[in-house]
């Protein structure tokens, strides 16, 4: 026979012997008594006190063991103790599965890699793959965060878990729940799936959605599918009771910047509610710390962003909305600015502005003072008594409305005014002839009913 054939004949005889020695790398155990027996025609061992079981460098150690020889399986009882490298594990009862180097309890199990502490219940620990498979009441932890599932994947050279059902892992700045999350410990990156919900431990912010990553070294969190943000503010009334105002946020998506300057990003579809005031928009920045709110145009051809105030609608390029304990001081609409104000009476009936720039004052929730500038055109229904009484057509330079009870009380023109009065047998029943080119009234005010419907 060639040399090189027989070589070949020769390793493949062997392999199978070399490859079921290391299969049936059998268990040494040791104690202080044993008790040999045959049960079903297997050998079996029982070793009593100080039990020490060891296979290559797995070592461990309890009161009481029964070794089955022909399985290569031992079943161990009381004060378990299991150790490989830096890692130990303990339990009151559990297997130990030779063939497959693996580990075993049902009556609670504690592990300890000197990075983490993971405890449940159930679990199983496969030495050769370094992974841990917990269940039930299951529970990790570290120096930064704990984390909570019904079960639990544990890959401890990769520092990382993937929980499933009811999860819960909080650190501190936030607590997230979801159906599913995969943490890595090292970087406390996470990534979370399915009822997604975080809460800012620092401010009472939620955000919900269907995925989310989260970045806390640079905190920063992303939430791409379905989300929604609600911020739940608490004042003092004049009378001393504690009022609620809650703001939700809908998006296509949405980022927290959780810096110094604590920015949060809507993009896309942007639907937002607070108390009296409404938008929708295609992009909103909400700077947390200094209670500003951004809304934008995001290009040349898109859609306005439109703000809803009371019986107001406004839009704009770009529109900044200042608040003061929780409340709007001041409104901003600049380029392209229109305001249509509709009658609570006379639902047909709109007071129209269109100008470059509209500044809104308020004071104690209630608008004050608008202040237009640069080619402002106006329309005004007039009344007496609460009765129609004609209207008024009129251009400036510039234009300060003043308000008594969000209602108009007076307007100033400056800079080349011109009026112009229709009476009202020329205006009733013609309302739509009264119109600014700028003109839309939109039907899309969201609610927070409607928006928390959408998002069961």
């Amino acid at each position: 026979m060639p040399i090189i054939k027989k070589l070949i004949f020769t390793f493949f005889l062997i392999l199978p012997i070399i490859y079921a020695q290391e299969k049936s790398e059998t268990i040494k155990v040791v104690g202080d008594s044993l008790i040999g027996k045959v049960i079903n025609g297997e050998s079996i061992r029982e070793i009593y006190g100080n039990v020490v079981l060891t296979q290559g460098n797995i070592l461990i150690t309890c009161d009481k063991a029964v070794q089955y020889l022909l399985q290569n399986e031992v079943r161990l009882y009381g004060n378990v103790i299991a150790k490989q490298d830096s890692l130990t594990i303990t339990t009151s009862e559990g297997f130990y599965f030779g063939n497959e180097r693996r580990t075993k309890s049902t009556t609670g199990i504690i592990l300890d890699d000197q990075k983490v502490i993971l405890e449940a219940d159930t679990g199983e620990y496969f030495f050769n793959e370094k992974r841990a498979f917990f269940q039930t009441n299951v529970m990790l932890f570290d120096s930064v965060m704990v984390l909570y599932s019904d079960e639990l994947n544990y890959y401890q050279k990769e520092d990382r878990a993937i929980a499933v059902g009811n999860v819960k892992i909080i650190d501190a700045s936030n607590e997230i729940t979801a159906d599913t999350l995969e943490h890595f410990r090292t970087t406390k990156i996470s990534y979370a799936y399915g009822n997604v919900k975080i809460r800012s431990l620092e401010n009472n912010t939620l955000i919900y959605g269907d995925h989310l990553e989260d970045y806390p070294e640079q905190k920063y969190t992303l939430v791409d599918e379905n989300p929604m943000l609600m911020q739940f503010d608490t004042t003092y009334t004049a009378s001393n009771k504690i009022e609620v105002d809650t703001m939700i946020i809908t998006a296509n998506l949405m980022e927290a910047l959780r810096d110094t300057s604590n920015v949060f990003r809507a993009i896309d579809s942007v639907k937002i509610v607070r108390g009296n005031f409404a938008s929708v928009n295609d992009f909103t920045l909400y700077f947390r710390n200094r209670d500003i709110i951004i809304t934008e145009k995001t290009s040349d051809e898109a859609q306005q962003p439109v703000i809803w105030y009371e019986n107001s609608q406004l839009t704009g390029d770009s529109i900044t909305i200042y608040l003061k304990d929780k409340k709007i001081t001041r409104l901003d609409v600049l380029n392209n600015s229109f305001m249509l104000s509709q009658s609570k009476i006379y639902k047909e009936r709109y007071d129209q502005n269109s100008s470059k720039n509209i500044n809104l004052f308020f004071a104690k929730n209630k608008l004050k003072r608008a202040k237009l500038s640069g080619s402002v055109f106006s329309i005004y229904y007039l009344y007496e008594d609460d009765e129609p009484n004609g209207l008024t057509k009129s251009s400036a330079k510039e234009v300060t409305i003043i308000f008594e009870d969000n209602k108009v009380s007076e307007v100033r023109l400056y800079g080349s005014p011109t009026s112009e009065y229709y009476p009202e047998k020329k205006v009733a029943g013609n309302e739509k002839a009264f119109t600014l080119p700028k003109f839309i009234f939109y039907k899309n005010r969201p609610t927070k009913l409607k928006l928390l419907k959408d998002k069961q």
